[in-house]
């Protein structure tokens, strides 16, 4: 398809990385690099520049970054952020006319042919004046001046009157305070920056009935602190407890899922809910919700977090079922798919 923008428009297409066109947001996690793209194009022979914008949590306006061609006549344009922070950023790709790029591809072929070279010269003085207007005052703003007087002395020769303009450090200058002509901004899209976890972690499943006594063969929350030692010694950073709230005995399970439980088999942890209690209560042979509040607590002293399975089905004991009957789906002889029927 023909791409046909608006005369004098700098158009941003195809920005990435986007989730949903920006209905939902990308992810990051603090200090992690990532790239930014967008296909960025205009009609004519104008050089173009374009320029990343980060917005943090608070909406204020962080520095733009620089973005760069990927490969030549590929029209598609890049650059690298690093967000800072946790929560809800947002960022913007500017692309705008390149006047001094412009410029120096004009001075680069018609000053080596001869061709109407004062005059090139002369609009070079003009853009170089115009750009350090643009630069706070101090030494730098001093070099682009210096830059300008010299395009525009015409006691000098040429050689002399364009090195300043074309030197390193005035480039370096400029490419931190361009002259952005035909400004387009694309729309503001989402970006969730999260806590290094969120990126990786070394997770270790621990059952708490696994840690049990002579006396106590089911362990408990108490007793199974004492595991949590050695699981930071190992090198994990997160333990990953199944549900631990009071299970169902209806249709109850034995071991290896047999279908007959004697009275000692404590279920399968999935099947959430009993007359003790459901998805707000821990199972009483655990311990309380105190103990448990001590565990993560011991868990946090060894650089150690503690992850729930977040299971929603429901075994048919749950109080949920009479008491918010609504919420399930009801089987034509009354009872509820126990088995795969979250609330």
């Amino acid at each position: 398809m023909r791409r046909t923008p608006a005369i004098g428009r700098v158009p941003v297409r195809d920005v990435r990385p986007a989730v949903e066109c920006g209905r939902r947001p990308a992810k990051a996690v603090t200090g992690e690099t990532f790239q930014v793209t967008a296909t960025v194009f205009r009609q004519g022979h104008d050089a173009v520049g374009a320029n990343v914008v980060l917005r943090d949590p608070k909406g204020r306006r962080g520095p733009w970054t620089p973005m760069r061609e990927l490969a030549p006549g590929s029209d598609l344009w890049g650059a690298e952020i690093t967000p800072d922070a946790t929560g809800r950023w947002t960022y913007r790709v500017e692309a705008w006319s390149d006047p001094l790029a412009t410029w120096r591809h004009t001075a680069s072929v018609k000053i080596p042919a001869g061709i109407d070279t004062g005059l090139v010269l002369e609009e070079g003085a003009e853009l170089y004046e115009r750009a350090a207007a643009g630069v706070p005052k101090g030494p730098e703003r001093d070099l682009v001046l210096d830059a300008a007087n010299a395009l525009g002395d015409d006691t000098l020769s040429v050689h002399h009157r364009l090195r300043p303009a074309l030197s390193a450090e005035v480039e370096v200058v400029l490419t931190r305070y361009p002259v952005r002509d035909l400004v387009t901004a694309s729309e503001a899209m989402p970006l969730l920056v999260e806590r290094e976890r969120a990126l990786y972690g070394s997770w270790y499943e621990f059952f708490p009935r696994s840690e049990g006594t002579a006396e106590r063969p089911h362990g408990t929350f108490r007793s199974a602190e004492r595991r949590l030692e050695a699981i930071a010694r190992m090198g994990f950073d997160v333990v990953y407890l199944p549900p631990v709230h009071p299970i169902g005995t209806t249709f109850r399970k034995g071991p290896n899922n047999t279908l007959t439980a004697g009275p000692e088999d404590v279920g399968v942890p999935w099947a959430i809910g009993s007359p003790e209690g459901g998805h707000d209560a821990v199972h009483p042979d655990l311990g309380t919700l105190e103990d448990f509040a001590h565990f993560v607590g011991r868990a946090r002293e060894l650089g150690l977090e503690v992850a729930l399975d977040f299971a929603l089905q429901c075994s048919p004991d749950h109080p949920w079922v009479h008491k918010y009957p609504e919420w399930f789906h009801h089987r034509p002889d009354g009872t509820i798919a126990y088995a795969e029927n979250p609330p």
